[in-house]
């Protein structure tokens, strides 16, 4: 558990200390007294073929406890696709407000 934002990370490793996920890029969307949300670009490794696959994201929010980060909830974006579908969406909904 991190205990600054600057620690907070989706970097993992597997039980023989290879990075299974690699994160690539991290942006807080916002952040509060106890709580920040953070959007990680992370690739996984693909253990057969030993390369990591395509780029991904993840929107993760954590709350602040005993002056550590929690993780509480979070939401992965699969593809690129995916992801254009989403902004797509949210443009859609929040153009020329």
């Amino acid at each position: 558990m991190a205990g600054t934002i600057d620690e907070l990370t989706i970097n993992w490793q597997d039980e023989q200390g290879k990075l299974s996920t690699r994160e690539l890029d991290k942006r807080v969307i916002s952040k509060g007294g106890l709580w920040v949300t953070v959007i990680f670009l992370y690739q996984d490794l693909n253990h057969q073929t030993g390369e990591y696959g395509p780029p991904k994201a993840r929107i993760q929010r954590y709350q602040k406890r005993n002056d550590r980060y929690i993780p509480q909830s979070k939401f992965n974006i699969s593809s690129a696709k995916q992801a254009r579908q989403i902004v797509e969406i949210l443009q859609d909904w929040f153009d020329e407000e």
